[in-house]
């Protein structure tokens, strides 16, 4: 399963509606530490298919998500489980770290 690009449309449906925990990439492409985390989100999103459906948002294109979580630094992951957030993280993390936080 690929990551999947979040927008207002698919949003609800995606993550707040979603039976797995979810995590959340807020990025931009002139981010180059959202860059570098790219690779790492990517084998989280192959890895964990089977328990955690990985999504990002580009917040140059969906600002009104981004406001909505309050991110003012990116990257800014993001963990919801059954609609709630129960984790966040900011700036570049170990893969091992991303994985605690979903756990």
């Amino acid at each position: 399963m690929s990551v999947i690009n979040l927008n207002e449309n698919n949003f609800e449906e995606e993550v707040l509606k979603s039976e797995k925990t979810v995590l959340i990439d807020f990025w931009a492409s002139w981010c180059g530490p959202c860059r570098m985390m790219s690779p790492v989100i990517d084998s989280i999103a192959e890895e964990m298919k089977d328990d955690v459906k990985v999504c990002k948002i580009n917040i140059d294109e969906q600002q009104n998500l981004a406001v909505k979580y309050n991110v003012m630094s990116i990257p800014t992951f993001v963990v919801i489980k059954g609609g709630k957030e129960v984790g966040r993280s900011i700036g570049v993390q170990d893969k091992s770290e991303i994985i605690g936080m979903i756990k």
